[in-house]
């Protein structure tokens, strides 16, 4: 049962979002308006060494929460994935990836509505090279232990949807480098 689109129309577009309108047929025939959002695509990376993963505690000022997170962003123009992710880890957190960054997942966040996908890499090793490029991008960056992760997400922790991902896949894998 596929839904046809019959056509869109842009509401809204800047740097970092496009909103549009789109006449939706639907299987019986039906028609339905449907807004749909798109943003660049989005990469993170998680370091897994000796047992721990690199976190940062950060604010998020939409849903006004507080929560462990990887670090990641959007995917620049003529840029990779691989390279989006590693230069995010070092902006965000001050470490440089020192081993090879490896794809953990892909995610399409909200199916439904955004068309934005996901890259989420992981790599074996990092090294602190300095404080983070921007100070503001959250309050503290730590090691937290892979056996720590299933009390986080029980605690709401752990509520980003990447971070998220990424853990529960992690610990799927058994934290292992396969």
């Amino acid at each position: 049962m596929r839904w046809k689109v019959k056509s869109e129309r842009l509401l809204y577009s800047d740097e970092w979002l496009q909103l549009r309108m789109a006449d939706v047929e639907l299987p019986d025939g039906r028609h339905l308006d449907h807004r749909k959002m798109h943003t660049r695509d989005g990469s993170y990376a998680v370091v897994v060494e000796d047992g721990q993963v690199l976190l940062m505690w950060r604010h998020r000022f939409i849903p006004d929460t507080w929560g462990w997170e990887i670090p990641g962003g959007g995917i620049d123009p003529g840029e990779t994935p691989a390279a989006a992710a590693a230069r995010e880890f070092e902006e965000e957190t001050g470490w440089r990836p020192t081993s090879p960054l490896r794809p953990l997942i892909q995610v399409l966040p909200m199916t439904g509505l955004l068309s934005t996908k996901h890259h989420i890499f992981r790599m074996d090793s990092a090294s602190y090279i300095g404080p983070p490029l921007h100070g503001f991008e959250s309050e503290r960056i730590e090691w937290v232990a892979l056996d720590e992760i299933p009390r986080l997400i029980e605690k709401g922790d752990i509520l980003d949807g990447p971070t998220l991902t990424a853990m529960l896949c992690l610990l799927a894998l058994g934290g292992s480098s396969h």
